[in-house]
């Protein structure tokens, strides 16, 4: 199989001022964290391969997060009855590639073959205000391993990365803190890279690959984020976008160096 590619890139993370200044958020409707684009049909090709042959690798789930996952999971279902291409039954989605995925089973592994997207959860760790990654489908990581980020809070999930400092950290608590049921927000990121896999895993011992704007493909990635009314958890989607440097527009490929 090919590289799976979008044809374009929907967004400008480093232009536009709104996403590049940290954390970047914005306010968005909650079906974004689950619509298709133009290479829904490659990455869920690619998502079906990876979570039956490396399960362990992109699935978890903590014991406390599993009725936020099988929210989660009807949540998505329901979401998947309103967007075109997609059927719902009783006991399976067909999704509009043609493929039939049955309801039956571990609910994030079912919602991570009906959708392009990865999905994470984060909860309040008990007698504390901060948010731990408790369950997830990660098919796409950027970097990361889902090994070592599982059962971690916030700030010590995103330890590698340098500008995510303790005041990042707090800013971001406040905004988990202050998500209600019904509202989202997105923030978008992007970065070069040398070639267009998409699942690419690394530990954080892990030498970093370069990122240098001179190289031929970008990767970026449009992160929604909701509350589960009854669970209350924190929804983390990441839709996972891979393009052609030459596939970037005019304006796109002017303000790179700003």
């Amino acid at each position: 199989m090919g590289p799976v590619l979008q044809t374009r890139l929907p967004f400008t993370p480093w232009a536009d001022p709104a996403l590049r200044r940290l954390p970047g958020i914005q306010p968005a409707e909650p079906p974004l964290a689950f619509a298709p684009d133009e290479a829904y049909a490659g990455q869920m090709a690619l998502r079906d391969a990876l979570i039956a042959a490396r399960t362990g690798a992109v699935l978890a789930c903590l014991p406390e997060a599993e009725p936020a996952a099988e929210e989660l999971l009807a949540v998505g279902i329901e979401e998947a009855r309103r967007l075109p291409g997609f059927s719902v039954g009783a006991e399976s989605v067909a999704r509009p590639d043609g493929v039939r995925v049955p309801r039956a089973g571990a609910p994030l592994a079912v919602l991570g073959r009906i959708f392009q997207q990865d999905f994470c959860l984060m909860q309040k760790a008990a007698g504390s205000n901060a948010h731990v990654l408790t369950g997830a489908v990660l098919c796409f990581p950027a970097g990361w391993t889902l090994a070592e980020k599982i059962g971690r809070p916030l700030l010590r999930v995103h330890g590698p990365v340098p500008a995510y400092d303790a005041g990042l950290g707090r800013r971001v608590e406040r905004l988990f803190e202050a998500l209600r049921p019904g509202r989202a927000l997105w923030r978008a990121n992007a970065h070069f890279c040398a070639a267009p896999e998409l699942w690419t895993p690394l530990r954080e011992a892990d030498p970093k690959p370069a990122k240098d704007t001179g190289l031929p493909f970008l990767r970026a990635e449009r992160q929604v984020l909701f509350r589960l009314p009854e669970s209350d958890a924190v929804v983390f989607s990441i839709h996972t976008i891979m393009v052609e440097r030459t596939a970037l527009d005019a304006e796109q490929l002017e303000t790179l160096g700003g």
